[in-house]
Order: structure tokens, then sequence, then C-alpha cells
């Protein structure tokens, strides 16, 4: 038989992963945060759980060796606390005053790359953003800075050595597994069964997959399964026609990213998009354009079509992983381009990998106009109201973004992607639930994290500001408000990421983003937002 030569496989998983380029430089050892202690006491606070719960306090939370021990109601608002309900604390511990600040469980976002050297971007540029947000948990997939290089940044952050979220580590299906970039060759069921077995014995904790022939798929899948490992997949349009999400969720894959493959599967008057016959995949304004059009041509919400998928992904226990953020300014590229914390967070480097171009990955500005947005726009409807009602049904949606392309950045997308679930039709405690036991639950993680609750781990986010009244008050930039005494002022932010225990300000780990930044900048006399555009 002659070998297949998986192509356009691995070139998809190139273009998709911007730290394929080389790896990117290690984070340094943890200089930031304090503790862990014997015992942490938050006083205080009021909780707003991963569990739809309405919120809840006064509460103190007691932490003893990175463990939830006491959740305890301590009185009622506005009435002063009586001393004798609260817990005591032990010698040597330490206690965090949160009166009038609201916490959270450790936010976990399920698609979340480590940049890239194509970027210019530090592992701990891309860690500090992330938990400047209170992003405290990751999957990686793809692992594009190589699988034992992401490995060992888990092992670092699983002991602190770094400042960085708890990681899970996928590996991208058909990829090195020594460490160096490249492909392997995997042509036969009995080769995938090889690399999945070695992925497993690697230490990965899934695989990510992009697309390959039915029986590979299936072979690859179900072996994965069969090693109680996870998995994801963007379903490339190169092998879509083939195998779409129905395929891969029959055959054992846990959970999918974007839709592709989605509304493929909801096709009832055709087999195939509707390219134009001058299409072509690699012209990636082509490429992401034309996908704007998909879901106008799947079949209309609530036909028996679309209700007997979306009750079969349902019955598979089958995860969506939607990063709607990543695709924003698709349906409005002036606002992506221009958001507010471009100028002070985007590295230079960074910037210009955004900016167009036609071999950067997601840097598709052609020249896009209006009607790519408006075709975008309806895109975007449908999809978020089959995410919507497969939420409503009892399915699971996590919160994830794909930050590091298409000039979405690294934390700050992932309070924008919980806006978009707003807008999708989630009330905002089930939002912070997919940001949250959702993602826990996808990654296999819920006897761990994903809410605040006695044996879980010490993850948390504290803010002042009420996040279910203002989302926008999630971003590291704040919201903008006008005080009572006509003043203007910018509120918000988180104010403490806790991860095992240890208490980082969170505001200050944005300000060493802010000075990486202005050292580039200055090393290139750079002036952020228009770089190589004349006239």
């Amino acid at each position: 038989m002659k070998k297949l030569k998986f192509y356009i496989l691995i070139l998809a998983v190139a273009l998709a992963q911007g730290a394929m380029y080389g790896q990117i430089e290690k984070a340094p050892k943890r200089t930031d945060g304090e503790g862990p202690w014997s015992q942490l006491i938050i006083r205080g606070a009021t909780m707003i759980n991963g569990t739809l719960a309405p919120p809840q306090g006064p509460v103190d939370i007691v932490v003893e060796n990175n463990k939830i021990v006491d959740v305890r109601v301590v009185g009622y608002p506005g009435v002063p606390i009586d001393p004798k309900r609260r817990p005591v604390l032990k010698p040597g511990g330490k206690e965090l005053n949160a009166e009038g600040m609201y916490i959270m469980p450790g936010f976990v976002d399920t698609h979340a790359h480590i940049g890239g050297m194509a970027q210019g971007t530090s592992a701990e540029y891309v860690f500090k953003l992330w938990m400047g947000h209170g992003i405290t948990t990751i999957a990686d997939p793809a692992s594009g800075n190589g699988i034992e290089w992401t490995l060992e940044h888990k092992k670092k952050s699983k002991n602190n050595e770094i400042t960085a979220p708890r990681i899970k580590a996928y590996t991208a299906f058909g990829s090195k597994l020594n460490g160096e970039m490249g492909r392997e060759d995997i042509a036969t069921p009995e080769q995938a069964i090889d690399w999945v077995r070695a992925n497993a014995k690697k230490g990965a904790d899934g695989i990510k997959f992009f697309g390959a022939p039915p029986k590979v798929m299936e072979a690859a899948l179900v072996e994965n399964k069969k090693l109680g490992l996870r998995s994801k997949m963007h379903h490339s349009q190169t092998y879509v026609g083939q195998w779409n999400v129905l395929h891969s969720a029959r055959a054992g894959l846990t959970a999918m990213e974007h839709w592709y493959g989605l509304p493929e599967a909801l096709f009832d008057d055709r087999t195939v998009q509707d390219y134009s016959l001058d299409y072509n995949y690699q012209n990636e304004q082509d490429r992401f354009g034309e996908a704007g059009q998909l879901w106008t041509q799947a079949a209309k919400p609530y036909s028996d079509k679309w209700n007997a998928v979306m009750e079969e992904l349902l019955d598979l226990d089958f995860t969506l992983s939607p990063t709607m953020v990543i695709y924003e300014a698709n349906r409005d590229l002036a606002r992506a381009r221009r958001a507010e914390w471009h100028e002070e967070y985007t590295l230079p480097s960074l910037w210009e990998f955004y900016s167009p171009s036609r071999q950067s990955h997601g840097s598709y500005w052609h020249y896009w106009g209006t009607e790519r947005e408006i075709d975008w726009k309806a895109n975007y409807k449908l999809w978020m109201t089959f995410i919507n009602e497969y939420k409503n049904r009892g399915g699971r949606v996590t919160v994830g973004t794909d930050a590091g392309f298409i000039y979405e950045l690294y934390g700050f997308a992932y309070p924008r992607e919980m806006e978009l679930l707003r807008e999708a039709g989630f009330h905002p405690l089930e939002v912070i639930r997919a940001a949250t036991l959702n993602g826990a639950e996808s990654l296999g993680m819920d006897d761990e994290i994903g809410t605040i609750a006695i044996g879980k781990l010490a993850d948390f986010v504290i803010m002042e500001e009420n996040p279910l009244v203002n989302l926008k008050s999630l971003y590291g930039t704040g919201a903008i408000k006008l005080m009572e005494d006509n003043t203007i002022e910018r509120v918000g932010g988180v104010k403490y990421t806790i991860k095992d225990g240890i208490i980082y300000d969170a505001k200050q780990l944005l300000k060493d983003v802010k000075e990486m930044v202005d050292k580039e900048k200055e090393a290139k006399n750079y002036k952020i937002l228009q770089p190589g555009i004349k006239g």
C-alpha cells in the first residue's frame, strides 16, 4: 500500500499553532505571590459559585494545605458579623480580608495556546496575562512548543515553581513525541493506534485532532478512549466532508472546538459546503470568509435534523468549547483591532503577527469588508442559537479562547468570551458555571476544581465589583463608571488570583506585562497601532 502522507493535516496543525514555528523561552522561577500557608482564611466575601446557586455572603472560606476545609456563612448583608460565628485562625495562618468583595472558583480556559516564536511572546508574558484575569487552569491544545516543553511547565506549575495556571497538555495528532518540531507519518489504523499509545506513555492528558481519513480517525479515537485520555478537535475543512462532529463523537471524541464540523453534520439539502469555484484553502481570506456562510447552509434551528443532531450529542455527553471570541474580528474588525488593551498590553511582535499577512495564521485581512462582516453576524446568530439551546437541554458548554491570533489577546479574550455567552442567551450565573465547573468537568478535574466546596483545591478569583452586574468588570483594564461625585473612574479587574492557596496580586501581574511591552517598544522605537501601513 502506498504510504499516505498527511500534508494537508500537518499544514493545518502548523497554521493553527503559532508556537509550531519553534519553542518559546521557558518561564522564569516564581517570584510572585504570597504563601502558601498552613492555613488561609478568606473573610467576608460574597460567594458566586459554579453551581448556579445565587450569590451568598458574607462567607468565610478556610483552606488548609491547599484544600478547602470549611465554607461558612457568617452573617447577613449590612449587619455586623458576630466574631463567635467565624472560623478561628490557627498559629501561622493567614487572614485575607475580602469584605465587600466577590469570590468565585478559579477560571478554566479550555483552549489556551502558550504563545509562540512567530509571535515573539514569552511564557511569562502569556502566563501573567492569564493569571491576571483569574485563569488558574488551562488546556493547551496541541502543545505547540512540543509535548516535552509543555509537560515540563505542567510539572513546574503543579509544584508552583513558576507563576502559571495549572496546565493540561494535549498533543496534536501526528506530531512528534520526542521534543522536536515536525510530524510523524500515520497512514494506517495500526500506526494511529501505536501513536496514541506512545502519546499516553509520554504523559499527555489527551490529543488534539484536526482531521484524518475516517479509518485512521476512528482507530485513534477509540484507542484514546480505551486509555482514558481526553480529546479535542478542530474539524478541518480538508476532511470534514468525510468526517464531521457526529462521526467524532460516536468514536469517542470528548470535546469539539470552534464549530467546524457541526454545520456539516446539520446539512440536509447538500453534502458539501457551497465553496466558490475559485476557492483556495491556502488563501485564508477564502477559508475564513466563506466559513462565515456555513451556518446559513445548515438545517434551520429546531428542525427535525437540527434536533436529532443535538440530541445525539447530548446523549454522548459531548462538550462544546465554542471559542466565539477568536472569530469576533470577522464580524467587527474595527472593534477587535482597536480594543483598548492593545496599546498597553500587546507586544509589538504580537501586533505585527496579527497584522495583514498571507502567511501568518489568522492574519487574513487581505481586504476584509462589510459583506464578510454581515455574513459573520448572521453566522453568529445561528451559532449562538445552537449553543444556548444545547445548554438549555443540559449540554456542557465551556469558556475557551484560542487567544494569540486574530487580534485576540491572552487573558483579555476570556471575559470577552464570557460576554459572548451572555449575548447567546446565558444567564450570568450560567456564564460563571461555563467558566468554572463546566471547564473542570470537560478536563476530568471536577473532583479537584470548578466549585468552592470542601475537599477541593484552593483556586479562587476575588474582585471588588460584582461580575454578574457587569462582566466588563472582569477585564484587566476594568470598566468605566460615573461616580456619585460626577467623576469618571475605571473600576474592576481581578484583585486577587489565588492558585493552590498562593495569593497573587492580579493587578501587579498585569503591571509586569505592561513593563514587558514598554521595554520592547522602547527597544524598537515602536508605535504599536500602525506598523507597516502606508497612506
